[in-house]
């Protein structure tokens, strides 16, 4: 399970991910195969240092007032109180974990797991201290990693100022705007507090307003610095000025291009995004304050040009959602590169498949373009990095000699044989980023480093020696986690498999409009409010149907009562079977329990709508089960409420009455076995198909099972209902023969509805049909009459030639029956006078009929004066003939049926 934040509150992210993993977990489970789903929650570094500072904020207090030990204490105290949240709402959403074996990323355990994996990183040469630059969070003092930072298109200024040549004079011979342009430099940022950071001015080294002053000097505005002017193909010579300032301390493309040209970096800010003593004048300042007391200055001394509106890409901390800054500092790094092509190669090779599998392409554009991983955190915390410094080699802790350890004790050994028994060690301030110790999460809750050779350990039946392996995850999380986690899975584990065989991404929850989740918009779903107002099943089944993977998910509350009022319908319906069976001994109850798939031979002696029922059910769990395997879970669920909605509530379970309603009023052998086919069946069907459904809605389909005559405890450890590599038995005759029931009933209600025929009223029915078809309902008349609201003492089943003959024999008059041509060898004659009531049809039929004599009269009138024939066009005039063409046929028809009922009447 992906570990949530321990401190965190249910979210629509939580509810998808439990829904979905639930799903292939209680699956796998019924199918027997050793499953195991192993729940935990993750520290959350900076998520959880920023709530609990907020906290002391509220007290008047900050974490330094508390100091690092005393702190981290208020963080445990925090953990403890409100740890247990978010593992009580999975639960409620119906997680079936082994939740005897959670765990927390800063158990004793896992932190041991990430000490051993930093230094055997370490020990491979893949740890290296260096300075370069990250991206600074100044409210949390932090870096942070390109994946934590989000950016929002904002509106701005364009800052326009002159960078004075230090040789401000024209060149002689230059007038105007020439010499204007000798005398500065013109360029633009969005920045000006970074000005104060400069170390050159840059332009394209083919551009040729600029070619005679490469090599020059400018003045850095207020400070009065010389810095050079150097060319590089960097610049855009269409944007801007053309001039580029080079902030080498503060910008990550300045940063390489004063690595190209040798350029001093200069650091301007403290670790809150202050400006510091190399600002001048500005020291002190909030780097906003300073942005606008720069540029008031400069104003003054005539160093602006123009400040003008201007959209740009703001980077902002995940977390915090202050600005980031980009900062040169000295941090901790894992080399990625030879991690990253096994990576590929995993999924190039067939060992690992991303579903859906465009995320491929994304997956081998991240991993093939990936940076060193920054892993350092200033935080207090986390994991604390077990890199031990050797107190005066350096300056603590950037250029001090140093020793990496699993633990203290270790760390002393080493330091001892390396600078002698008088050494002493200095623990490093910072922690690990959070992702490093999930990165760990597959092997690491599996035991390792210990017991990796033991063929019995959880390690090796669950990840080394495993079976097939399923993450299920949210797109948005690819690199942060499930890149890492492959990454340092292969090269920690020595394994020549990834962690996983198949990569599943869903996609995120938004409203029903598409648009995403927010407090601010007043469109955030609450899942525990969707629970109460409807249930835990309705909202599983919503968020794990109707949906594609790696799509996001419109969640519609209107989708979400349909699925509770499915899960209503469905309790109906087992109501109405348990009922039939309260007259039942406990041996007859006990013997309808379902022992397993229903062979060939079991289904010959039922009747045809019965084998109907179970071989649409066999069809049914042969196509989910297939479609479970290719995780398609959408669809599966979807087919699951098609049958059980549309074909065993609205047909099987109707048909079924007519056996169990008859049974009541005879004690007839024939009808009471038969009735005791049908409760076979109907328990049948309903057994599978709640183990069907069980992975998508437990709780409803648990509670009807229990009520259900069964074996075993739980629904949720029943086995599902078809082995693999064994095919369960269809009926392809019984389904023919059935369904051409349901296209004659269907035929039939359509009928009624085009008559208005009262609900209630039963009409006669003549069907024709040939040889088994005939044969088969002639047997269920009982059930075709209930299905059509047909006269069962009039309806007649017999061959064509017998029904013409039929009704030529009658010596009725009057309108034709209706005739409905079902198919091949099924046809239905209905006579009119079930239909409607012929007096009131009569006198609709008249008011009709003189409207219609009406317009035909008035078109033909128009169509014989000449004027209208002269003068209208000649599309006008072909219009009117076909509308009177059109009125005529009508009439006609009035007419004839008119007389028809006239005569039945007479």
């Amino acid at each position: 399970m992906p570990p949530p934040n321990v401190t965190g509150g249910l979210h629509m992210g939580h509810a998808m991910f439990v829904a979905l993993q639930d799903i292939l977990a209680r699956y796998h489970r019924m199918k027997g195969e050793p499953t195991l789903w192993l729940p935990g929650t993750d520290h959350a570094g900076i998520a959880t240092q920023l709530l609990v500072e907020r906290a002391l904020n509220a007290e008047g207090q900050s974490r330094y007032d508390l100091g690092r030990e005393k702190f981290v204490e208020r963080v445990w105290e925090w953990k403890r109180e409100k740890g247990g949240y978010i593992t009580s709402q999975l639960r409620r959403l119906g997680a079936s974990a082994d939740w005897t074996r959670e765990r927390f990323t800063m158990d004793e355990g896992l932190s041991e797991a990430v000490a051993e994996a930093f230094t055997r990183l370490h020990d491979k040469g893949l740890v290296y201290r260096g300075e370069y630059m990250v991206n600074w969070s100044p409210n949390l003092r932090t870096a942070v990693s390109d994946l934590e930072v989000e950016y929002s298109e904002e509106q701005g200024k364009l800052y326009y100022f002159k960078y004075m040549l230090a040789d401000a004079e024209g060149e002689e011979g230059e007038e105007g705007e020439e010499a204007f342009l000798a005398a500065f430099l013109a360029v633009a940022t969005t920045r000006p507090e970074t000005i104060l950071g400069d170390t050159a001015v840059c332009v394209h080294p083919e551009d040729p307003r600029f070619q005679k002053y490469i090599g020059k000097e400018v003045v850095v505005p207020m400070q009065g610095r010389r810095i050079p002017v150097i060319a590089d193909s960097y610049v855009d010579m269409e944007f801007g000025t053309g001039c580029l300032k080079i902030t080498p301390g503060h910008d990550p493309n300045d940063y390489e291009i004063g690595k190209r040209h040798g350029l001093a970096t200069i650091n301007l800010m403290n670790l809150d995004a202050s400006i510091n003593d190399n600002g001048g004048a500005y020291a002190g300042l909030d780097r906003f304050e300073a942005r606008e007391k720069l540029w008031a200055d400069m104003e003054a001394k005539g160093l602006t040009i123009k400040a003008e509106p201007h959209t740009q890409r703001v980077p902002r901390s995940q977390r915090g959602g202050e600005v980031i800054e980009p900062l040169v500092s000295t941090q901790w790094f894992v080399k990625t590169k030879g991690m990253a092509e096994r990576g590929v190669n995993f999924v190039r090779d067939g060992k690992m498949q991303i579903i859906p599998q465009r995320f491929e392409k994304v997956w081998f554009n991240w991993l093939e373009n990936i940076h060193d991983w920054c892993v350092s955190r200033q935080l207090w915390w986390g994991h604390r990095i077990p890199v031990w410094h050797v107190e005066g080699s350096g300056e603590f802790p950037t250029t001090t000699e140093y020793v990496v350890a699993r633990n203290e004790a270790e760390a002393y050994v080493k330091a001892r044989e390396k600078f002698g028994e008088a050494v002493k060690l200095q623990q490093d301030n910072d922690v690990l980023d959070t992702w490093f110790s999930s990165g760990l999460w597959p092997f690491s809750i599996m035991g390792w480093p210990h017991d990796t050779d033991k063929a019995s350990s959880d390690f090796a039946r669950f990840y080394a020696e495993r079976g097939s392996s399923c993450l299920e995850t949210g797109y948005d999380i690819l690199f942060f986690w499930v890149a890492r986690m492959v990454m340092l899975g292969a090269e920690l584990t020595d394994s020549t498999e990834p962690p996983f065989d198949t990569v599943y991404m869903h996609g995120l929850v938004r409203d029903k409009e598409g648009k995403k989740m927010s407090k601010t918009t007043g469109n955030v779903i609450d899942p525990l409010d969707v629970i109460a107002e409807y249930g835990t099943d309705a909202l599983r089944y919503t968020l794990s149907t109707g949906v594609t993977p790696g799509l996001d998910v419109p969640l519609d509350p209107k989708r979400i009562e349909a699925n509770r009022n499915f899960a209503n319908k469905l309790w109906n319906s087992a109501r109405f079977i348990l009922g039939n069976l309260k007259d039942l001994s406990e041996d007859e109850r006990r013997a309808l329990a379902v022992q397993g798939p229903m062979s060939e031979a079991d289904m010959a002696s039922l009747a045809v709508p019965e084998r109907y029922a179970v071989s649409l059910c066999h069809a049914l769990v042969t196509d989910v089960t297939a479609q479970l395997d290719a995780y398609t879970l959408g669809q599966a669920g979807e087919q699951i409420q098609a049958f059980l909605w549309d074909e065993f509530a609205d047909w099987y379970l109707e048909s079924s009455k007519t056996r169990v309603f008859a049974a009541q009023k005879s004690d007839d052998p024939e009808i009471q076995a038969a009735a005791a086919q049908a409760r076979r069946v109907l328990l049948y069907v309903l057994d599978t198909n709640l183990r069907l459904l069980h992975p998508y809605m437990p709780y409803v389909t648990e509670a009807i099972w229990q009520r259900l005559p069964h074996e075993g405890a739980s629904l949720m450890t029943a086995a599902w209902p078809k082995e693999d590599g064994k095919e369960l038995y269809v009926d392809e005759a019984a389904l023919s023969q059935y369904r051409s029931l349901q296209s004659l009933v269907r035929g039939i209600r359509n009928t009624r509805a085009e008559y208005k025929v009262a609900p209630q009223k039963t009409i006669q029915v003549m069907v024709a049909a040939e040889g088994e078809l005939q044969e088969f309902l002639s047997a269920e008349k009982d059930i075709l009459a209930t299905l059509c609201k047909a006269d069962a003492a009039t309806l007649s089943v017999a061959t064509l030639e017998e029904t013409k003959a039929a009704l030529e024999g009658s010596a009725e008059s009057g309108p034709q029956p209706v005739h409905l041509v079902v198919g091949e060898g099924l046809e239905a004659f209905l006579p009119m006078k079930g239909l409607v009531d012929l007096d009131k049809e009569q006198k609709r039929l008249s008011k009709q009929l003189a409207v219609l004599t009406k317009e035909v009269q008035s078109l033909d009138g128009r169509l014989k004066s000449k004027g209208f024939r002269d003068k209208a066009p000649e599309k006008v005039v072909a219009e009117a003939e076909a509308q009177l063409a059109d009125k005529k046929e009508q009439l006609q028809t009035v007419t004839k049926s008119l007389a028809d009922i006239e005569a039945s009447l007479a």
